[in-house]
């Protein structure tokens, strides 16, 4: 008998298939959906840290109590009666999903700097999340800053965070770090659940014939695999939390990879824009059938079997030049 079951972190999950943070986990019909077609857990969108500020000073104008002084002791939304704000209606999502779904509901938090908004996710623990992902990327274009002041943002951001929660923490990650390796290892001993490697972002193109600034791609494709894949296949036993691989895993194939590499779970996205929320159902199918081909039982009978630790053949995964591929490729 397969068992598909999966750690994130010291979360149980049914399959280690989980539907990332997106549009399509903002809404209750979208997430039993999910649940439906097999995920293992849901990852809410991410609530922005400018909307959490934004809204806590619209509040306090709104409050003329003395007894509201400091952010981090405010029991915002217990006092105050405005318009339903975007946290609040966030806050009702995550009670909402913890009442109609079995599996792991996990916020999440878009954030740059730890100032002004780390008092609220004690308000998301109080709704039931049964853990939150910070993802956390700040872009190292000043050059009159140093790398140290950069990193410790990070530090200084799951410092703040853990002294407000006791729910399992999720750190999001970019792979922009000077001494990538170390960064990770360094964070991992913060005592956060797991690292999920790598974020996604928002990419600058530009329109020539317009003459203007314009999006990049939105959607990943499956070729963005290689580079969480590498990172996981590293770190793999080498660090003191989960791995999760995120970003290009579009099918039952990039799945396999990531948790050969070392992956404990996956998160998946584009691909459920692209082929619609059942094909989660087809993913884990065919996982399960390639599982009982190679005759594994479990997940856990073939996790980080070709982690760099444990390859015959370490070396490729920190070989980054390529010329003897080239010299020998050809597209005819």
């Amino acid at each position: 008998m397969i068992d598909l079951s999966a750690h994130y972190g010291s979360l149980k999950i049914n399959t280690p298939v989980v539907a990332g943070s997106s549009g399509l986990t903002d809404n209750i019909d979208t997430l039993t959906e999910l649940e439906k077609n097999g995920a293992g857990a849901v990852v809410l969108k991410s609530l922005f840290e400018e909307e959490i500020i934004k809204e806590m000073q619209s509040g306090l104008n709104a409050m003329s109590s003395p007894s509201f002084i400091y952010p981090e002791t405010l029991e915002f939304y217990d006092y105050f009666d405005g318009t339903k704000e975007s946290t609040s209606e966030y806050l009702d999502l995550i009670k909402e999903a913890k009442s109609r779904l079995k599996i792991p509901v996990i916020a999440s938090i878009n954030c740059i700097d730890a100032e002004h908004w780390t008092y609220f996710p004690k308000q998301i623990e109080k709704s039931g999340a049964d853990a939150l992902e910070l993802n956390i990327f700040i872009l190292p274009a000043d050059l009159n800053k140093t790398i140290d002041y950069y990193e410790n943002i990070y530090f200084r951001i799951i410092e703040a965070v853990k002294k407000q929660v006791d729910m399992p923490l999720f750190i999001k990650l970019s792979p922009y770090a000077t001494h990538l390796a170390n960064f990770l290892q360094k964070i991992s001993e913060t005592k956060i659940d797991g690292l999920v490697l790598f974020n996604r972002f928002y990419n600058p193109d530009i329109d020539i014939d317009k003459m203007e600034m314009s999006s990049g791609s939105v959607l990943s494709s499956y070729t963005d695999i290689h580079q969480s894949l590498r990172w996981i296949g590293i770190l793999s036993e080498q660090i003191h939390c989960s791995l999760i691989a995120s970003t290009g895993i579009h099918d039952y194939v990039g799945v396999i990879k990531q948790i050969l590499a070392g992956a404990s779970a996956v998160q998946v996205t584009s691909t459920l824009y692209k082929n619609g929320i059942p094909y989660l159902r087809k993913i884990i199918n065919d996982l399960k059938n390639w599982m009982q081909k190679k005759n594994f039982t479990s997940i856990n009978d073939f996790k980080g079997k070709l982690s760099q630790v444990k390859s015959q053949n370490p070396a490729a995964y920190s070989r980054v030049q390529f010329m003897k591929y080239f010299r020998g490729f050809s597209n005819g």
